[in-house]
C-alpha cells in the first residue's frame, strides 16, 4: 500500500490547487485534466473545437495538462478537476487513498493482442538479459503510482524481483525516456508511443519485457469524473461524454487529419505517428469510447490479490445512463 501513502501525502498539493481556484467558473464550463500520449478524441476537441457543435457554445471546458494520471487524481479528489483522464490504479487509489468517489464515463486505449504494449527498454550492449537482472539496477517508470505500475510490479514479483526493495525506481516521463536510457541514468524504462516508435527507428535498444507479459487486455486510461459533479451536472456531463463518442469517432474516421492533429499537441514528427498510429502495431480503441468494465474488474482484482489494493468492485465507478458511447 505504499502507492497509496504517498498519494494521500500528495493530496495537500492538489487541495491547495482547489483552494487557489476561481469561483468565476460556472455550471457550464468543465475543468478537464489531460496528458500524452493517447487521448485522440480530447485532443480533436482541443484542436478541432468547431467539429463539436456544442463545445464552446452550450457549455466550455477548462483544460489542464498534466504528466501523468495521478496526479490528476489528487486533483479530482480536491475538486480542483471535474473530470481527467484516468487510470484503473490511479483512480483506485484515490478511492481508498482520498476518499475519492467518481464515475468512469469513457475509455481511451487498452492492449489488444497483436498491438502495442507498454514494455521496459535496455540498451542492445546491457547485460540485463531478464526480468531478474534488474536486481540492484535504476528502472525509470512514467509516474510512480501511476497506470502501469501495477501490471508492472506484478511482472516484477513473478520473476522474483521485489519492486520496492530490489531496484531503484524513479520517474521518467516517456517524452524523455529515450534519453534518458541512451545517456546512461536508467539501466531500463519504459517506452509508450511515439517515442518507442522513435527510438526504434533510431536502433541501439532492446525490449526485455511489455507489460501484456503480466496481464493482457490491460485498460491503460479512461476518463472519470467525479461523482458529486455528474450528479449535479448530469446534462453538462452527457453533452462532454456525446463529445468525447464523437471525437472518438472522428479519430478512428479520418486518420490523415487526426495524424495532424496529434502533431499539434505531441510535436511528434507525421512521419513518424505514421507508423504506428491507428495502425495494428497501436493500442486498441473502442469505437465509441465504451469503458471495458469486465477487463477493468480483472485488473483491480489482480491488484487486490498482489497487495496492491484492498478488494474493490468496478460497480461503483457505473452511472445508470451517463457513459460513452452516447448520440
Amino acid at each position: 500500500m505504499r502507492t497509496v501513502s504517498k498519494w494521500i501525502l500528495a493530496l495537500g498539493a492538489a487541495a491547495a490547487v482547489s483552494a487557489g481556484a476561481s469561483p468565476s467558473w460556472g455550471q457550464q464550463t468543465i475543468r478537464v485534466g489531460w496528458t500524452i500520449p493517447a487521448e485522440e478524441s480530447k485532443y480533436w476537441m482541443m484542436r478541432r473545437p468547431t467539429e463539436f457543435p456544442n463545445l464552446g457554445k452550450t457549455y466550455n471546458i477548462e483544460w489542464t495538462q498534466f504528466q501523468g494520471t495521478a496526479p490528476m487524481t489528487q486533483a479530482l479528489a480536491a475538486g480542483a478537476l471535474d473530470c481527467a483522464t484516468q487510470a484503473p490504479l490511479s483512480l483506485s487509489n484515490g478511492v481508498v487513498g482520498g476518499n475519492l468517489k467518481a464515475y468512469i464515463v469513457a475509455q481511451h486505449v487498452f492492449e489488444m493482442p497483436g498491438g502495442f504494449s507498454v514494455y521496459w527498454a535496455v540498451k542492445d550492449d546491457s547485460p540485463i538479459k531478464t526480468i531478474a537482472d534488474l536486481k540492484g539496477k535504476t528502472v525509470g517508470i512514467s509516474v510512480i503510482g501511476g497506470g502501469t505500475q501495477g501490471p508492472f510490479n506484478l511482472l516484477l514479483k513473478q520473476n522474483g524481483v521485489d519492486p520496492a526493495k530490489d531496484i531503484k525506481l524513479v520517474e521518467v516521463g516517456f517524452a524523455v525516456s529515450e534519453d534518458a536510457l541512451r545517456q546512461g541514468r536508467v539501466d531500463a524504462v519504459n517506452m509508450n508511443q511515439p517515442f518507442a516508435a522513435r527510438a526504434e527507428a533510431k536502433g541501439g535498444t532492446r525490449k526485455l519485457f511489455s507489460l501484456s507479459q503480466a496481464m493482457p487486455n490491460i485498460v491503460h486510461i479512461l476518463e472519470a469524473c467525479r461523482a458529486d459533479f455528474v450528479d449535479k451536472n448530469p446534462e453538462l456531463v452527457k453533452a462532454y461524454v456525446r463529445d468525447i463518442t464523437s471525437g472518438m469517432k472522428k479519430a478512428l474516421a479520418n486518420r490523415e487529419e487526426t495524424l495532424k492533429v496529434v502533431n499539434e499537441v505531441l510535436k511528434a514528427p507525421i512521419p513518424v505517428l505514421e507508423t504506428y498510429l491507428l495502425k495494428d502495431n497501436d493500442f486498441g480503441r473502442d469505437p465509441g469510447a465504451a469503458p471495458n468494465f469486465p477487463a477493468i474488474q480483472k485488473m483491480l482484482d489482480i491488484y487486490a490479490e498482489t497487495g496492491m489494493l484492498p478488494k474493490l468492485d468496478v460497480a461503483q465507478f457505473k452511472h445508470p445512463s451517463i457513459v460513452a458511447p452516447l448520440q
